[in-house]
């Protein structure tokens, strides 16, 4: 079962059937699909995505996925998961628009990678990020990505692929503490 997280400031929640005008319209955004580099998904399509998560996904333990909140709104996506894209693990993380530029996306891809090693016993987790999205790449290098290679698309475009390993996001020290280690 996908389990809540939380931050400093975020709470992860497996999604429920009310959220799904919160996915449908973060998903629906050009801007965020811009940066997500993907086209913009008819919204029948995307309703049907967000129904095969609630029938599917969590049922039958598919991959780990949330919707993202600070203070009881919703600010975003995330997901953990097995993709064809990178040779082990993604991490997927999308904010709305109004919630870049906060911090609030590092805080994401930090959760992630906290679940990830302390809780689904991965070592390294990838990342996919467009050549031109350059405040997500700068965030990524904050964190301790570090670059693997290109992958161009049919059309020409470029995406990075990252990779990050989860064993410094958390060290536990005898007695239970833990100690939080930089991600570099």
């Amino acid at each position: 079962m996908t389990p809540e997280l939380r931050t400093d400031r975020l709470h992860f929640l497996p999604y429920r059937a009310e959220d799904e005008e919160h996915f449908v319209s973060l998903l629906r955004d050009e801007e965020v699909c811009r940066w997500m580099g993907q086209d913009l998904v008819p919204e029948p399509e995307l309703r049907a995505l967000f129904a095969a998560i609630l029938t599917e996904v969590y049922p039958l333990r598919r991959f780990d996925v949330w919707g993202v909140w600070q203070d009881g709104v919703y600010v975003g996506h995330a997901e953990v998961k097995k993709t064809g894209n990178v040779p082990g693990h993604e991490l997927v993380a999308a904010l709305l628009p109004a919630y870049w530029g906060r911090g609030l996306g590092g805080e994401v891809v930090r959760g992630l990678l906290r679940h990830a090693a302390d809780d689904l016993g991965l070592t390294e987790a990838w990342g996919m990020v467009g050549a031109d999205n350059t405040a997500s790449l700068a965030m990524c290098e904050r964190l301790g990505f570090r670059y693997v290679r290109d992958v161009v698309g049919d059309d020409g475009s470029v995406t990075k692929m990252l990779r990050i390993p989860t064993t410094s996001t958390a060290e536990r020290q005898p007695g239970g503490e833990e100690r939080r280690m930089p991600l570099a």
